[in-house]
């Protein structure tokens, strides 16, 4: 077993940000815990225990097959470079229950390495079993994003990990100098963020620390990685087939690349925000618009927070920040890597299989909405066509969850034989349906009391 001194030399500074452990003997083997937890939030209406660290929690190397070295470095800002001893501290904050109100939910809660950073429910649970109004996202690959969270409220992952701090159906603290106040009675903290900072801890060093760790977590290593560097059995011939179709007849490129003219194997998002569709038949999305002009504070960044959290204003993602008609019920384009381990997918969590997830996109959802973006449309694929697109989003999943990705692949797959949603082939097969116009009267559409 090595010592913790050779242990501490597998994580080195590079340039301003990091190159970490590699081949240091660690065993980065799935959590036992995951299926557990999987099962335990199908039943438990409150939140899971806090997950502990383990293995699939430590900062990820740059020397992973893919990983875009440069760009990775150029996002550390830099009033917040990295160091070891910040990456560590803010590691260790980010399992600690104590951060909030009554010391039940930590951010692991909601990221839990052993299910890449998600938590396997539809929406999150926070303090007091309180559920929110949004998936979790995963923090894998979240320093690449131009902006946080569904409707990008937060630009910073920085200003993104003081949010759900404060949010009452998320940690529940009332201030975020509450936050500072649980944590600095702690003699450990109290040394650890002198030492770090030269300063008692305060709440902008405190979201430092969280952030820091969070751009350790860089996952590449994939299969579709070591494809594309060129080792062409690295995949199987359907996943090839479902690469070729995501950047032609399936239409994924339009959302999920950088440019639709150029094939983009990294980043897998275009940083912007699309309404697909979703939610959109379960609300009353231009009263909720309406709402929102007239009672919700777009500059307060808290408002918004708790809109998105703990209102059916949720539904209108981006446009609770911009107050645009374009952008009502949009979302962020999220990356596709390791997507296969987080589901439930969409921003509610509504689909629970990358076949749902493809039927839905396959009959051009959004009949009666006449916000969908314009790239939605009816795509005409074939079962087998299906098949292989989710065999190449398959192959996007990281070295660490090769062995739970292949039983989570046959898990969906086996639901998607017997359970069909979204699935309405007449129409992944029909003429693009004319949508209605954008039309919104807030003035004959009754107050909410």
């Amino acid at each position: 077993m090595q010592h913790k001194n050779e242990m501490q030399l597998c994580i080195l500074l590079l340039a301003g940000s990091f190159l970490l452990r590699d081949s240091c003997g660690r065993d980065n083997s799935v959590d036992s815990n995951a299926e557990a937890t999987l099962q335990a939030s199908a039943q438990e209406p409150h939140a899971p225990p806090i997950p502990p660290a383990g293995p699939l929690a430590e900062p990820r190397s740059l020397k992973q097959v893919g990983v875009p070295v440069e760009v990775t470095r150029a996002v550390v800002p830099a009033d917040n470079p990295q160091s070891l001893e910040k990456i560590a501290l803010g590691e260790k904050i980010f399992f600690d229950g104590r951060l909030s109100a009554d010391g039940t939910v930590a951010c692991s809660t909601c990221h839990d390495p052993a299910l890449a950073f998600t938590d396997g429910r539809p929406v999150s649970i926070g303090i007091k079993g309180r559920a929110g109004q949004r998936n979790a996202p995963t923090i894998l690959n979240a320093l690449y994003n131009v902006a946080q969270f569904w409707d990008g409220r937060a630009k910073t992952l920085e200003e993104q990990a003081a949010l759900p701090i404060v949010n009452p159906s998320e940690m529940g603290q009332a201030t975020l100098d509450a936050a500072v106040a649980a944590l600095a009675v702690i003699p450990e903290y109290k040394q650890s963020f002198q030492r770090v900072f030269g300063r008692p801890i305060n709440g902008t060093d405190l979201v430092r620390t969280i952030a820091s760790y969070e751009r350790t977590q860089i996952s590449f290593d994939s299969p579709f990685d070591h494809f594309i560097t060129g080792e062409n059995n690295a995949i199987s011939d359907s996943a090839k087939r479902g690469w070729e179709l995501f950047n032609t007849k399936a239409r994924c490129n339009k959302c999920h690349a950088l440019t639709e003219k150029r094939h983009d194997p990294t980043y897998f998002m275009d940083k912007d925000f699309h309404n697909i569709g979703i939610g959109i038949l379960r609300h009353n999305v231009a009263a909720e618009a309406c709402e929102a002009e007239q009672e919700l504070n777009s500059g307060n960044t808290i408002d918004v927070d708790h809109a998105a959290i703990q209102s059916d204003m949720s539904v209108l993602g981006r446009f609770l920040v911009t107050k645009k008609e374009a952008d009502i019920a949009s979302f962020k384009t999220p990356d596709l890597r390791n997507v296969l381990i987080t589901a439930p997918y969409f921003h509610d969590g509504s689909q629970a299989t990358l076949w749902d997830v493809m039927d839905h996109y396959n009959k051009g959802d959004g009949i009666r909405n006449p916000w969908l973006d314009e790239d939605m449309q009816p795509l005409a694929l074939g079962e087998s066509e299906i098949d292989d697109v989710v065999a190449f989003l398959a192959s996007l999943t990281s070295a660490q969850y090769q062995e739970q990705g292949v039983k989570e692949l046959e898990r969906q797959r086996a639901l998607s034989r017997t359970n069909w949603p979204q699935r309405d082939t007449a129409r992944a097969f029909g003429p693009k349906p004319v949508q209605p116009k954008p039309l919104r009267d807030c003035a004959a559409i009754p107050k909410p009391k």
